[in-house]
């Protein structure tokens, strides 16, 4: 009921068609996320806008550490203002499964390796600060190179600042946690204008924080390395005064172009990386047929 079952879970998240983790979030492969840490938030946003994810960025939050991306699987977890007979219920669940402490602690000592804690605490920064020195410290334990969001508050920020985690915050506070409850654990949470599921891919850098859908991923990420080839070969065009900045800028590339860029991947070793992708849509549009045209246009934004 607040805290979801594998099976609440594998239905939450039934677009995801891979392997899981043991609590039924989506186990999107580390491969994948290894790959989205060399890439930029703009690359990844792009492609989830135009299919329609209006509501993955969030960009109003402070960061603990410059420099410094976050990239792991989301556990969600949304909080309310606390109301005696709701937290009693909750309390009793919590106990049936042995876990100790405050709500917040039963949230960290669930983690696993590249988790990133994704609180909803309403905007609670007075008495609403999740973590601190010694919870940042479990979750470096825990998720390795995982880490927090928080849409409330912090504390013990100069502790916090000498441990290598990233966190997400929206103010800081030396009050403790408290007059809350926690009312969902791995279900959708919202943290200010995205929406977040367990098991999406959360993406935190200068920019802001994007929340990518775990059945998108692999798409994202194939767009976004079209993209980094496209760029190199099209400086690399410019420089030389073979085509002009319209001609580069345009959606659809004509087929000498796009004949030209493919073989650019395959001898340039900038390129290298990008050998496997496949160019087929690109080429079709190329082409003038009707569908790869329809596909093509549809990733882009206009």
């Amino acid at each position: 009921m607040i805290i979801n079952t594998r099976e609440e879970i594998i239905e939450l998240t039934q677009e995801w068609k891979g392997e899981r983790l043991e609590d039924g979030r989506p186990k999107v492969p580390d491969v994948y996320l290894d790959k989205l840490r060399t890439m930029t938030l703009e690359e990844i946003w792009l492609p989830l806008y135009v299919k329609g994810y209006h509501f993955q960025y969030e960009g109003g939050m402070k960061h603990l550490h410059n420099e410094k991306k976050l990239v792991g699987r989301a556990v969600t977890c949304t909080f309310m203002p606390i109301r005696p007979d709701l937290a009693k219920v909750v309390r009793n669940q919590g106990e049936k499964k042995g876990w100790e402490g405050f709500f917040n602690q039963w949230v960290v000592d669930n983690l696993g390796n590249g988790d990133v804690v994704v609180a909803d605490m309403f905007d609670k920064v007075y008495n609403g600060t999740f973590v601190g020195g010694n919870l940042t410290t479990a979750i470096r334990v825990k998720t390795g190179n995982g880490g927090a969001v928080i849409w409330g508050g912090i504390r013990d920020i100069e502790q916090m600042k000498k441990i290598d985690t990233q966190v997400f915050y929206r103010g800081i506070d030396p009050t403790p946690i408290r007059e809350c409850v926690l009312t969902d654990l791995n279900g959708a949470c919202r943290i200010g204008s995205a929406v977040c599921l367990p098991g999406d891919i959360v993406m935190g850098t200068e920019s802001g924080l994007l929340f990518i859908p775990s059945h998108l991923v692999e798409d994202v990420i194939n767009s976004a390395e079209k993209t980094h080839a496209k760029d190199i070969f099209g400086f690399e065009m410019l420089e030389k005064g073979i085509y002009t900045t319209a001609a580069i800028d345009n959606s659809v590339w004509n087929l000498e172009m796009m004949e030209r860029l493919i073989d650019f991947v395959e001898k340039d070793d900038r390129c290298k990386k990008y050998r496997g992708l496949d160019w087929s849509l690109e080429l079709g549009a190329a082409k003038g047929d009707p569908k790869c045209l329809e596909e093509v246009l549809k990733t882009c934004l206009v």
